[in-house]
């Protein structure tokens, strides 16, 4: 076979987009207090702030959305997609929610108290938010190598066993249950093995603690396990997914990722523990039990698009394209997180901004400079996300300084990836011209979405 892996998918509708000049993106990111999260989507050549809702439906996901029954209770969409997440996650309670982070909240408000501590490799934003509003601590375990961007290491979203078990012995009375994400968009978009999993598991067993997974991109997750560990190179990507969810109590997931759809999202539970309290919450905030937020077409289009996350063509083609980046970066001599993960390309800001101090945030100055130089739109992930200012007006730094550029799935083709590589490799080569930051307005919680800033 040829070396070039293409697409697997053909193209049948085309958006336009609005090409842009340098002095245009000057004055629109002044308007948007450079913030490119204020930016208008138009104004984006190439739109890589997340990977959440931002893809393709395929022609059988359009199809069965005309197939949505959009009564209130009981409709056949919620039946046929309890059917699918039934078959593939051997859970047998679930409630769909509008998307991930009000699984979150309706979980965690269903299953943790002030005071309590939750244990993960690492939290992303919304997870940690969604825990620290109701007074729980959200503890980041992830093993060393995973907070080392340069380090290689096939599975550098592994929790670090050791340090969780120490938790356990010391504060178990404190911890509600233990989480892992899969696979670490924190830290890079990096996988878990399964080895981990299954350890992970038997230690939370150990101590009679419930595991619940983030599960957003758990087909990517299967793909790493296949490829990277050798005891599953001739095992499906099915079964991996399976086994995986074989191991937890539950899971929560933002489908708008591995679910292939554009907004959507679901909790599943192997026992009815906290179920009473779950359709309780989720009546007040998000909907009866058989929609959660979610209209029936959106039921129907999740369904086909979990069993299309399964496919191995796809998933090698998902992975590819960001080892692809990952080499083009390489050659340029730009840091990234390694290796490349499933979804996305995390860059090092420290490698481009070695001189910049951690106060000017070096991650949010890189994502506006490559809006600036390139119409290109990524998102930080560093000190402004995970960093806070205290009350004394001290801040906080995150121990990575990172722009992460995540593909939708099915959107762009590899000339959008080799105009990419050369808007960054240019960016680094005016490196002594870019300015950092500093926070003038922002909102207690994830104030990396909202905040205002101004040129130091």
């Amino acid at each position: 076979m040829p070396k070039t892996l293409i697409e697997p998918f053909r193209i049948k509708s085309v958006e336009p987009i609005r090409m842009t000049t340098r002095s245009e993106r000057e004055r629109l990111l002044a308007a948007a207090n450079l913030n490119v999260f204020k930016l208008h989507a138009e104004d984006v050549l190439i739109d890589w702030l997340t990977d959440s809702g931002t893809g393709a439906m395929s022609s059988k996901q359009w199809a069965a959305i005309m197939e949505g029954d959009e009564s209130y209770a009981g409709a056949r969409s919620f039946y046929r997609l309890e059917a699918v997440l039934k078959e593939l996650t051997g859970m047998r309670y679930f409630v769909p929610t509008h998307q991930g982070r009000a699984a979150e909240k309706v979980l965690f408000t269903a299953a943790c108290k002030k005071g309590d501590i939750v244990p993960n490799n690492c939290h992303f934003d919304t997870t940690r938010a969604n825990l620290e509003v109701l007074g729980v601590e959200a503890l980041d375990m992830v093993i060393a190598e995973g907070t080392q961007p340069a380090t290689i290491h096939p599975f550098k979203g592994n929790i670090d066993l050791g340090r969780v078990q120490m938790l356990l012995e010391t504060k178990g009375d404190h911890v509600p249950f233990g989480m892992i994400t899969v696979t670490n968009n924190t830290g890079g978009g990096q996988p878990v093995s399964m080895a981990n999993i299954r350890a992970y598991a038997a230690l939370l067993k150990r101590y009679h603690k419930p595991f619940i997974m983030d599960v957003c991109r758990f087909a990517e997750n299967a793909m790493f396990i296949k490829l990277r560990e050798p005891e599953f190179a001739q095992t499906s990507i099915r079964d991996i997914v399976k086994e995986m969810f074989s191991y937890a109590d539950g899971a929560t997931m933002s489908a708008k990722k591995d679910g292939m759809v554009n907004i959507g999202g679901f909790i599943v539970l192997r026992s009815d523990e906290w179920m009473d309290a779950v359709r309780n919450t989720l009546i007040l905030t998000e909907g009866f039990p058989t929609y959660g937020g979610m209209a029936g077409r959106d039921l129907e289009a999740m369904a086909v698009g979990l069993e299309e996350a399964l496919q191995e063509d796809y998933l090698r083609y998902r992975l590819r394209t960001a080892e692809y980046l990952g080499e083009r970066l390489e050659s340029a001599g730009i840091g990234f997180v390694k290796p490349t993960g499933g979804h996305a390309v995390y860059i090092d800001a420290k490698t481009v901004l070695p001189n910049m101090p951690v106060a000017h945030y070096p991650a949010w100055a890189l994502c506006n400079a490559l809006y600036l130089e390139g119409g290109i739109r990524g998102v930080e992930i560093g000190s402004v996300m995970f960093g806070k200012r205290l009350a004394d007006g001290t801040e906080t730094f995150h121990n990575m300084e990172l722009v992460r550029l995540a593909f939708p799935r099915r959107m762009y083709t590899q000339s959008h990836f080799d105009y990419a590589a050369e808007v960054i490799a240019e960016v680094k080569e005016k490196a002594n011209e870019i300015r950092g930051v500093r926070i003038v307005k922002q909102a207690p919680y994830l104030r990396h979405f909202s905040c205002d800033c101004e040129w130091v």
